[in-house]
């Protein structure tokens, strides 16, 4: 896939809100299959579209690609064939301005440097209504680094990735909307209504009473609030409250966008691999085995037993 195509699909993915991480070779130290400027992408189940190098580098971007994914933190990564003078391993260890070296045992020789950039979509605010705090809330899109999107109708579904639903709507569809959010296990849910109204509308909610508790009304922060940007910003920052408190499913606004699993080990070579279905494995009745390559996989296969944990 030529770096033309890959742009094009980096778009349409960021489109779709789908996370990725933009993987570039910005140098490469005799003898190496990659060249400075080949680039891939790597998407949150492991899969690499493009070429950044041979099986083995392969593995090592994925891995540290997926470890981006979750920290939304631009990295460079320098793939050796023996260890440094930091005597650092294949793990991966990190020293100043986001740099992570990485022994490969699999390289033939030669080093990479490898950029990785990630493209984590922004978390959704959800805000149904027309009134003027929802008009106040719309206008607050990017500015603060959350899409804020209008729902248009009680039964559409929610956006991806939204972390956020707020009902001003004077009254009209509430409930729905804010069953929907909390079936959805949305982490803020508030309803802009009186201090009078609220519970009513609370009250008639088909939930139980462990979902009905998390509405939060009158919604946003007790700042003093007069005027309905006022009110808007409120909300705002007790979105940024509720998704920072300590437990919360995302801690930052931003929140990752892949989890991590816990690596596993190559048993033939020993790098530490990323134990997802992009990764060449081989199904065992005792589990799957993973490995960094099609040549230590068909080793293993070759004779399993010289292999066996």
């Amino acid at each position: 896939m030529g770096r033309l195509e890959l742009a094009g699909r980096a778009e349409a993915l960021a489109a779709a809100g789908t996370p990725f991480v933009w993987a570039t070779v910005v140098r490469a130290e005799r003898p190496t299959s990659a060249k400075p400027g080949d680039s891939a992408l790597v998407l949150a189940d492991g899969q690499v579209d493009g070429f950044v190098g041979g099986d083995c580098a392969e593995s090592t971007v994925r891995v540290q690609a997926l470890e981006v994914l979750g920290t939304g933190t631009p990295r460079l990564v320098r793939i050796t064939p023996a260890l440094d003078d930091l005597g650092t391993d294949d793990l991966g260890v990190a020293g100043e301005d986001d740099v992570v070296t990485v022994h490969n045992p699999c390289l033939s020789g030669g080093s990479l440097e490898i950029f990785l950039d990630p493209s984590v979509p922004l978390p959704v605010i959800g805000v149904f209504g027309h009134a003027p705090i929802a008009t106040a809330l719309l206008r607050a899109h990017r500015l603060f680094g959350q899409q804020v999107l209008r729902l248009e109708k009680p039964e559409d579904p929610l956006p991806p990735g939204t972390r956020a639903v707020v009902v001003a709507s004077h009254g009209n569809d509430e409930e729905p909307i804010l069953e929907a959010a909390l079936r959805a296990e949305v982490p803020y849910v508030a309803l802009v209504a009186s201090r009078r109204r609220g519970p009513a509308v609370l009250a008639s909610l088909e939930v139980d009473d462990r979902l009905r508790s998390q509405v939060r009304t009158p919604a946003g922060l007790d700042i003093g609030a007069r005027t309905p940007p006022e009110v808007a910003l409120s909300i705002l920052a007790e979105i940024v409250a509720v998704l920072r408190e300590p437990g919360s499913s995302r801690q930052d606004v931003g929140g990752p966008a892949h989890e991590m699993t816990e690596l596993v080990r190559d048993p033939v070579c020993g790098m530490m691999v990323a134990p997802v279905d992009a990764s060449p494995h081989v199904e065992t009745p005792s589990g799957v085995v993973y490995f960094c390559g099609t040549g230590c996989r068909n080793a293993y296969l070759d004779n399993p037993l010289a292999y066996a944990q």
